[in-house]
This record gives structure tokens, C-alpha cells and sequence, in this order.
């Protein structure tokens, strides 16, 4: 690896997953990535795998979304979702487990084409580190209200939506996938929504009442949280709009890192929202510290 030095940095089987991996194993976690909505996503994509990969990294965990849509048949693949796997194959090589939570993009991750290329596919994951219980859910099914939503999800995932999907030709599959990638690019949509505030304070109280010290989400692409006495609930920004992502150290303490992997503030909340029951908490502040390799090449 060369010359290291540190830097600081605070703080199914089936449907659900619980996975007590390897104490001293730092983690990232990225939220909402929609790798193939445009531009160079996808090359920025590779590149930050590989600089995890770098700096130690024991654990990408990709908390939903991922791409743009993301199937886990072979044929459905864009060349923009072949060339982050093939990071992702390069990282695990070097002993960097994969893991994707589900979210309203994706669909049949668990088909043995993707499971050539990562480690772990669910719709929620937990880990220990240090004293604390992490969750991380991808946050599409919060809104218990959102009937038509939940319809829309059983209906697209269901064992005959998952049969049509083998019968389709390739050609035609490749090229549904990339004229739903360029009309969505197209729109220009902010993804900005109005979070349901008392949905997420909820399953935050329930996640607590469980024994969960920090709950995380993805899936609103702005930061919002909620504070009760030490235990926390996060929604993390999307990675689309600001190429961070979260690192989690073996001590349970965490920060928001830029795409160089620098410890930065967590991105504010929008004017318009206000947050949980406490304000924004700063990334470097929220615990001791972790070490992070970084190697020079």
C-alpha cells in the first residue's frame, strides 16, 4: 500500500438482513446514486469504488437506487450499469464486500446474474459498529398513506412482472431501460419531495424502540433528522446531486465525506423544510474519529 496516513473523521436472509460483519470493518454508504441519469456519472461512479477501495474500506453499502434502474437480469444492463460492476468486481478482489439495499428503482436483485457481483442484496440491513445498532432501510415504504405507491411496488416486483422480465428478447429489454434513462435525464426533476415528516418520526421511534441506535434512509435526496437523547435517524443526500457519501468507522462513530473521501458538513436541509426534533448535526462532530488508509500510487 505504501506510505499511509490518517485521517479523522466523526461521527434478509429473504426480505430483511441482519449481519454482524467483521468489528473493525469501516463501511460507506451511498444513497441514491441513479447511476446513468447523465453526464459522467458513471465514470465518477467507478472512481470513487476505487478510491474506497484505496482508503481501506471494508464495506460499500448502496442504500438504494443505485442506477438509474437497476434489474438483476443480464440483459437489462446499460453500459453504464456494466461499468460500475465491473468496479465493483475489481473491489471485491481486493476483499471490499458489495452490499445493495433495495429501493423503488431496482428490481430482482437477487437473480444470479447480479449475485455474480455482489455480496449481499436486501430490503434492510443492520450492522454493529462499536456500541452502536445501525439500520439502514432505503425509506420508499415510509409513507403508510401512499396506497396508490405501494400498489405501484407489489405489482412491478411480483413473481409475474419477474417472469415477463426473463421473457423478454435482450434487444428490447436494453432498449426499454434506455429510453426510461434518457426521458427521466430528460425531465430534469429536482427530487426534491416533501418528506413525511411524521411517517419518518414514527418508524424512528419504532426503529429506537427496537434497540436501533442510528437509522438511516435514503430515497428524499435532502438531509433531515431526528434526534432522541443519544439515538439518531438520518436521511442521507443523494449521492446524484452531491457526489458524498457517508463513512461509518469500526467505533460506531461516522462523517460525511466528500468524493476525494475528506470529512465535510452534512449538506443543510432545504429553506423550505425545517429538521427533526434537533438540528442538522455535523458529521465531524458526532463522533471520536476513525482512521481511514489512504495509500499513494
Amino acid at each position: 500500500m505504501g506510505n499511509t496516513s490518517s485521517i479523522s473523521i466523526g461521527a434478509p436472509a429473504g426480505v430483511h438482513e441482519r449481519l454482524l460483519y467483521h468489528a473493525a470493518v469501516t463501511r460507506l454508504i451511498i444513497a441514491d446514486a441513479h447511476v446513468g441519469h447523465g453526464g459522467a456519472d458513471a465514470s465518477d461512479m467507478a472512481g470513487l469504488v476505487a478510491r474506497a477501495a484505496d482508503a481501506g474500506f471494508g464495506e460499500l453499502i448502496y442504500l438504494g437506487d443505485a442506477f438509474q434502474y437497476l434489474i438483476g437480469m443480464a440483459k437489462f444492463w446499460t453500459p453504464s450499469v456494466r461499468l460500475v460492476l465491473g468496479q465493483w468486481d475489481l473491489a471485491r478482489r481486493r476483499g471490499v464486500r458489495v452490499v445493495l439495499i433495495e429501493g423503488n428503482r431496482d428490481f430482482f436483485l437477487d437473480e444470479p446474474d447480479l449475485a455474480a457481483h455482489v455480496d449481499r442484496t436486501c430490503r434492510r440491513y443492520e450492522f454493529e459498529a462499536g456500541p452502536r445498532r445501525f439500520r439502514i432501510v432505503h425509506g420508499d415504504r415510509v409513507n403508510l398513506r401512499d396506497i396508490q405507491y405501494r400498489f405501484w411496488s407489489a405489482v412491478s416486483k411480483s413473481g409475474l412482472a419477474r417472469i415477463w422480465a426473463r421473457l423478454l428478447p435482450a434487444s428490447l429489454a436494453v432498449a426499454i431501460v434506455s429510453t426510461m434513462e434518457a426521458r427521466l435525464a430528460a425531465t430534469n426533476r429536482k427530487y426534491r419531495y416533501r418528506k413525511p415528516v411524521r411517517d419518518l418520526e414514527r418508524a424512528a421511534s419504532a426503529a429506537w424502540a427496537e434497540g436501533i441506535d442510528v437509522l438511516l434512509w435514503g430515497h428524499f435526496h435532502t438531509s433531515w433528522t431526528c434526534r432522541q437523547d443519544d439515538r439518531l435517524a438520518i436521511v442521507i443526500p443523494a449521492w446524484m446531486e452531491t457526489r458524498g457519501c457517508l463513512g461509518v468507522s469500526a467505533d460506531g462513530s461516522w462523517a460525511w465525506l466528500s468524493p476525494t473521501l475528506e470529512p465535510q458538513p452534512l449538506p443543510p436541509p432545504p429553506e423550505a423544510e425545517s429538521g427533526g426534533r434537533t438540528g442538522t448535526p455535523r458529521g465531524p462532530d458526532a463522533g471520536p474519529g476513525i482512521g481511514v488508509r489512504r495509500s499513494r500510487r
